[in-house]
């Protein structure tokens, strides 16, 4: 007979995921919760969102966490560097369809 540990994960009274190590469990524990406090920060925010909607994008945010960290401290998209390289003619044509952030942000704050 074998003897099987399992950490699960239960929130609300509902299990979410099972792991075979308390690590991971924790981790995904941890996740959940910045997924939580992710929702709640994006229902402060100017867009209005349906709840269920809220908590997908908050929760892929949560899961996102590595690569939303990189692009605050860089400002630029994780792999931007490899696309810096790309042939002009191709970075032309899609820079007219295009819409500067910036420029966008200061027309928002005049209007």
């Amino acid at each position: 007979m074998a003897v099987e540990v399992k950490y699960v994960v239960i929130r609300e009274g509902e299990e979410k995921m099972s792991f075979a190590s308390k690590k991971e469990a924790d981790a995904y524990d941890k996740m959940l919760d910045l997924a939580e406090v992710l929702g709640d920060w994006l229902a402060t925010g100017p867009v209005a969102l349906e709840d269920n909607v809220r908590d997908e994008m908050a929760l892929w945010l949560a899961e996102q966490k590595e690569a939303l960290n990189g692009i605050l401290k860089s400002g630029k998209l994780p792999g931007a560097e490899t696309e810096d390289a790309a042939p002009a003619d191709s970075s032309a044509a899609e820079t007219a369809d295009a819409v500067d952030i910036k420029t966008a942000a200061k027309r928002v704050k005049v209007a």
